[in-house]
């Protein structure tokens, strides 16, 4: 272990990652995050993007998608290639969440942050129908409020009065697919996300990620066999699951999910990033323990922690 990771890890909330397993970080090199929350945010936030890439490339983690609900970080990764970010041995990148914050479902925003190398676009997470509503139903949910006094957001549309997208999100699909890019569905209603899977196809998205469907999202086992038949893949995110002893994602409520959806359709990402959360590589060890421990395949778990997620940031013909 590095002086660098020494100074990072906190010894109460990263305590296990002293404690030697060696089957785990072996299965931990190549392994690929698409869903970490570092700082600049509005937000508060326990790491930056570079000691966020340090900590995943001394693990042996070949990529990293750093995401804000509030502004693109891309403009942010590029700025630090120079500074450090460059020299170490993992490609990160970011996208855009279409939010209020960037004018919501506005094609012009995601063909800047994709020309400028991003590679996923949210759909609105914190701006979503969905979202509002739990955290409005969840007044003690653990999910962060701002720092600065920023306006609510209010719910972003994304199907029109007949139950199709609306315009502005067709435009947003036909820009993702031109660029070859990831659709996440963000933090979408299960039944706005049975609309957009579907049309996302017919308008040529190949790469298509269902995040965390047991929070917000609120879509079933057999509801996410559906999506992966679509080809969509199946996002399982440790924060839920791993970050603290009473993380409602355990392995029994997990189960149904890999045998619904199968391991080549299933990702592990790590949500994490936030002030007070583990690391998310801590996030990463704690999960693959445990999914070795209940008996899952050591090349599935590679598959899901690493595999499946190199195939979707992997360009054609790159």
């Amino acid at each position: 272990m590095t002086r660098s990771q020494e100074t990072l890890l906190d010894p109460e909330l990263d305590a296990d990652r002293l404690q030697p397993d060696p089957e785990v970080d072996d299965l931990l090199v190549g392994a690929v995050d698409l869903h970490v929350h570092p700082g600049p945010s509005p937000f508060p936030r326990r790491i930056g993007i570079l000691d966020a890439a340090r900590d995943a490339a001394n693990a042996g983690f070949s990529a990293m998608v750093v995401k804000s609900h509030h502004l693109s970080m891309q403009t942010d990764v590029l700025a630090l290639q120079d500074t450090g970010l460059a020299e170490l041995p993992i490609d990160v990148y970011s996208g855009i969440a279409l939010n209020r914050t960037v004018g919501g479902l506005n094609p012009y925003a995601v063909e800047v942050v994709l020309g400028l190398g991003g590679r996923v676009v949210w759909f609105p997470t914190i701006s979503s129908r969905a979202h509002i509503q739990f955290h409005h139903d969840h007044h003690n949910s653990r999910f962060p409020t701002s720092r600065l006094p920023l306006r609510a957001h209010e719910p972003l549309p994304v199907l029109a009065e007949d139950g199709t997208l609306v315009p502005e999100a067709r435009d947003v699909l036909d820009v993702i697919a031109g660029q070859e890019a990831i659709l996440n569905c963000g933090h979408l209603f299960a039944d706005e996300i049975d609309v957009l899977v579907p049309a996302a196809r017919a308008a040529g998205v190949e790469r298509i990620v269902i995040s965390h469907p047991t929070f917000i999202v609120g879509a079933d086992a057999r509801r996410c066999g559906e999506w992966a038949r679509q080809g969509a893949m199946i996002e399982h995110c440790l924060a839920l699951a791993v970050n603290r002893a009473e993380s409602p994602l355990t392995h029994e409520a997990l189960r149904p999910y890999l045998d619904a959806c199968g391991t080549r359709n299933s990702i592990f990402s790590s949500d994490l990033g936030q002030a007070g959360n583990i690391l998310p590589v801590t996030g990463y060890r704690r999960m693959v323990r445990r999914l070795l421990d209940n008996g899952v395949d050591a090349d599935d778990v590679r598959a899901m922690v690493g595999g499946n997620a190199r195939g979707l940031l992997t360009r054609a013909g790159s």
